[in-house]
């Protein structure tokens, strides 16, 4: 109710201001100025096409009321000759926090799972749509100081915290009005983002993934609660639908959540203007496809302090290329058709923003986008369109007056016009006596440089190649110039005074000697000709380097396309019942597998020679937790909602890593951190490709379980999420399954019911459309599972750890399920202290399905070797060996149709061995996914070089920017992150 006066309050505020003409006055006479103000003989940029030389514009009232290269002066109009000067539409940044109190944060404390903060609104206190920057809003004079300074007028402000974060305001920076007069639009936008609310302790979501799912839920909820549906209000949700015919402004900080962010709003049918990152440069094609608008952030990456040789190794050349590259980002944009703004955020206003800005247009930004970026395009955005942006009749008076082009970095801004009040940043009546003079005083000649701003100017002084001190002062058109003495065992003085009242090549006054005479001099400004020899020089373009796919080291150029291969005489590991194949040709054709067989006809093909070499299919781990931005959703203990397609990180090294291993193919699992995980992501490991296109479509869906210590936090030191005990994870999924299936009574049932993502994936399991995948390691709770699937009508498909599966393997044989193993790890934890280096082939011999898999970025680049340890342990041949991590783990994703062998008719994902692949000593030449070679040994090889090169000119550039003066920031050591099922923080 408080909230709802406030507004209200607000409202009448903004009423009130605007209707003040018919209000009652009983304060004395009232005075309304009605006077036209006219500017004449202005260069007006009336929009970022459109110029009018030597023109002329009204305003009154706050408004612009004509424009033109002549237009009709009013009787009662005060008239500016701006001869000489430009004069701009005032910039719109439509993503700040201005005027908004920094949100107070939550007190520490134990975090529930559920139990939201606030009475009457969402489930989840990370979903605030009722907030309305209106009712935290404060005109903050000295910020908007800032912005003035910067050429801004209008900023859209909200207050920034929570996942759904409410209401938007659009705000003219008029310093002296009622805040009624400058709030335009007191809901102009709605914003969101994946970042929880500072002000509550609520758990969930811990993660990327929780916050898209939680977004997801929120709209499903909103539109359910729009229907009539609940027994009870909703404040939250009322919000979220009055809000959604708003414009829609997502917040984020990564390239990769920008596309993430779009992909959500696609599912529902959203188009969001997305605040970006400033890399957008580096996925072009999918940043255009997003149909989005994007707010961009000036904030250039500084270059780093690479003088000690040591420490700039610990610089990655993805972070140098991005030093490079993005002040670029603009110009590729605009190149691309790419609708952008430009934001100041996370930037000083006033010391940043030009700075950066003529950095981008140096880059290559054409000055007519860059004006459009801050003035069109974000007026348009914000659904203001010809009332800001425009020097145009009916729009606020809004306008710039500058000495010059804004973006020439000589350029003096002298005034910002908001709503037709004037804003002073500079005395236009200051007289511009920068230049290069000939000064003759006392019979000498000396070099006069004055450089600086008009009413700051500075001036440097030579005799001959002498320096000679001086100091200069210019105020109120007085110009005093004091000369030392050019022999330096003299403390003498020349004293330079006169009044320089308008712009002149001349400048001529009263000269003071040392010796107290009064005399003369004469500063005459040098010819254009001789001027023109530095200041029309054309400045370097800087060296940009190319952008790679990923845009790192190892990336391509350009993406590898499909190319028929046939390879020759090699020994084929099939997997089939030929078993292995000697001096045998595999013919790949159209990303699929051809022929096999002996004196292939090459048909076009390109051949490779395979004499002496293996050829095999891809290795496949069946559980993976490399490129992916999160791993676990940590805050309830069932997290079935959640997706691991939706953190894919196509950029992580370790795909590249992979392909380097022999592995062609993954299941992304979620992490071990509750009893019911999130689905799981099978990918093809198709580097420098984007996310989407190394999802496996054709492969069906899966979940990640857990069981032992990590779901009930053994290790974490917390109490405040069930289960604690591993008789509480067995409570815990009777509850869920059977929630699941009540659920699946009412949904039936044909009574209306609220669609429950986790219940759907729920659901899923128990009509047996998605896999279980679950970590275990304890026989006991081994045991416990399959009978609680058994109960629920399904069965668990993949035991994964297993590590005491030789003890039950008969019982999973009987269950029907498989077994993903460790090789040889035992003992780095208490339940695994039973494990035994014989548990594969254990499991093999009693007819189980068994894979070898990874858990782990480093050791999945070596799964070939750790195949061959069932040989060593358990006595397994070594095509069986081998099976285990190539034809097994595609039966236990259920994708052994289209791989896991040698066959025609399957994909082509294979890989060329230089050697016996079971041997430690075996390294791929080439790998393969569906007919593209995305590691190819020798490329690898010529990358190596070509990275030292681009780092040594990388270096080079960025010590010649510290020797010019420019700041650079510290090199600082980073440890590479080691991803295991356990981790609960987001991947850097």
């Amino acid at each position: 109710m408080k909230l709802k006066l406030l507004i209200l309050g607000v409202f009448l505020s903004v009423f009130s201001a605007h209707s003040q003409e018919y209000f009652p006055k009983n304060d004395g006479v009232q005075m309304r100025n009605t006077n036209y103000t006219v500017f004449k003989n202005a260069k007006i940029h009336v929009d970022p096409q459109t110029t009018i030389e030597n023109g002329m514009f009204a305003i009154k009232e706050g408004k612009i009321t004509a424009v033109g290269k002549t237009i009709n002066i009013p009787k009662n109009s005060v008239v500016v000759d701006l001869a000489g000067k430009e004069v701009y539409p005032s910039f719109i940044d439509i993503y700040s926090d201005f005027g908004i109190s920094k949100p107070k944060k939550a007190e520490s404390g134990d975090q529930p799972q559920y139990e939201a903060g606030r009475e009457g609104y969402y489930w989840n206190d990370h979903i605030r749509p009722e907030t309305n920057a209106v009712s935290h809003f404060s005109f903050d004079p000295k910020e908007a100081e800032k912005f003035h300074k910067a050429g801004f007028g209008v900023v859209n402000t909200h207050v920034p915290d929570g996942i759904i974060r409410g209401t938007g305001m659009l705000v003219a920076l008029t310093p002296n009005v009622s805040e009624g007069q400058r709030i335009l639009n007191e809901r102009s936008a709605q914003y969101l983002s994946f970042d929880k609310s500072v002000a509550s302790r609520q758990s969930y979501p811990t993660s990327l993934m929780g916050a898209m799912a939680l977004i997801r839920q929120a709209y499903l909820d909103a539109q359910w609660y729009a229907g009539g549906n609940a027994d009870n209000t909703d404040l939250a949700l009322e919000a979220l639908n009055q809000n959604k015919d708003l414009v829609q402004i997502f917040a984020t900080d990564k390239l990769l959540d920008e596309l993430r962010a779009d992909k959500v709003g696609d599912e529902f049918g959203v188009q969001y203007v997305i605040l970006g990152s400033g890399k957008e440069y580096q996925r072009l094609n999918e940043i255009k496809s997003s149909n989005a608008t994007y707010i961009i952030p000036l904030k250039l990456p500084e270059a780093y302090d690479v003088e000690d040789p040591y420490l700039a190794n610990y610089v990655s050349l993805e972070e140098m290329k991005e030093w490079n590259q993005a002040p670029a980002n603009l110009k590729m944009l605009a190149e691309k058709n790419v609708p952008f703004t430009i934001t100041t955020h996370s930037i000083d206003a006033e010391k940043d923003f030009r700075k950066n800005l003529l950095k981008s247009i140096s880059y290559g930004l054409s000055k007519e986008a860059a004006l459009a970026a801050l003035t069109t395009i974000p007026a348009k955005t914000i659904g203001q369109a010809n009332k800001l942006g425009v020097i145009k009749a009916g729009a606020w008076a809004n306008f710039l007056i500058t000495s010059g082009d804004y973006f020439e970095k000589e350029t003096t801004l002298y005034e910002n016009w908001i709503q037709g009040e004037k804003k002073i940043l500079e005395n236009m009546t200051h007289t511009d006596i920068t230049g290069n003079y000939d000064l003759s005083v006392d019979g000498k000649n000396y070099d006069l440089k004055i450089t600086g701003e008009a009413s700051k100017p500075k001036a440097d002084v030579k005799l001959g190649e002498t320096k000679i001190g001086s100091k200069l002062s210019f105020e109120d058109n007085w110009m005093n110039l004091l000369l030392s003495s050019p022999d330096t065992t003299k403390t003498e003085f020349i004293r330079l005074v006169t009044n320089v009242p308008s712009k002149t090549d001349k400048i001529s006054g009263k000269a003071i000697l040392p010796n107290g005479s009064e005399t003369t001099f004469t500063a005459s400004k040098k010819s254009e000709e001789e001027k023109s020899d530095k200041k029309d020089k054309p400045a370097e373009t800087p060296k940009v380097m190319p952008v790679t796919y990923p845009n790192m080291a190892y990336g391509f150029t350009e993406m590898p396309k499909q190319e028929n291969i046939l390879f020759k005489n090699a020994t084929v590991w099939t997997n089939e019942v030929e078993g292995i194949v000697e001096n045998t040709d595999v013919l790949v054709k159209d990303g699929k597998i051809v022929k096999v067989g002996k004196d292939l006809n090459a048909g076009g093909a390109r051949v490779v020679d395979a004499t002496g070499k293996h050829l095999t299919s891809g290795i496949i781990d069946e559980h993976s937790h490399i490129a992916a931005s999160a791993i676990n959703e940590a805050g309830h203990n069932s997290s079935a909602e959640v997706q691991m397609e939706d953190v894919v990180d196509p950029t992580d090294i370790d795909i590249y890593r992979n392909l380097a291993g022999g592995v062609t193919l993954i299941q992304l699992l979620h992490g071990s951190a509750n009893p019911i995980g999130g689905q799981s992501a099978i990918l093809k490991l198709k580097w420098g490709a984007s996310a989407e296109d190394m999802i496996f479509q054709p492969a069906p869906p899966f979940i990640k379980f857990a069981l032992g210590e990590n779901v009930k936090q053994s290790n974490w030191g917390s109490k405040s999420r069930f289960p604690q005990t591993r008789m509480g994870v067995e409570q815990v999924f009777m509850d869920y399954f059977s929630q699941a299936k009540a659920y699946e009574s009412k949904k039936q049932s044909g009574k209306n019911f609220r669609k429950d993502l986790e219940m759907e994936t729920l659901l899923e399991i128990i009509n047996s459309k998605r896999f279980v995948s679950s970590h275990s390691y304890i026989q006991s709770e081994i045991n416990m599972l399959m009978k609680v699937a058994e109960a629920f009508g399904f069965n668990i498909n993949t035991f994964t750890h297993i590590l005491e599966g030789y003890k039950v393997a008969d019982k999973m044989k009987e269950h029907g399920a498989g077994a993903s193993t460790f090789s040889d790890w035992w003992a780095y934890k208490y339940e695994v202290n039973d494990a035994i280096p014989f548990n594969a082939a254990i499991m093999n011999e009693v007819g189980l399905t068994v894979a070898i898999n990874s858990d782990d970025n480093e050791m999945s680049r070596r799964l070939n070797q750790e195949a061959a340890k069932s040989v060593k342990y358990g006595g397994m041949s070594e095509e069986e060996a081998w099976k285990m991590v190539t034809l097994n783990p595609a039966k236990l994703l259920h994708v052994d149709d289209l791989v896991g062998s040698v066959k025609a008719g399957k994909q082509a994902d294979l890989v060329l061995w230089n050697d016996h692949p079971l041997s430690i000593y075996a390294k791929p030449e080439k790998t393969m996914v569906e007919g593209v070679v995305y590691f190819d040994i020798e490329r690898d090889q010529k990358l190596r070089k070509e990275i030292q090169q681009q780092r040594n000119e990388l270096i080079g550039q960025m010590l010649k920017e510290k020797n010019n003066g420019v700041k650079t920031q510290p090199v600082v050591k980073k440890e590479d992150q080691h991803v295991h099922c356990d981790l609960l923080e987001e991947v850097h």
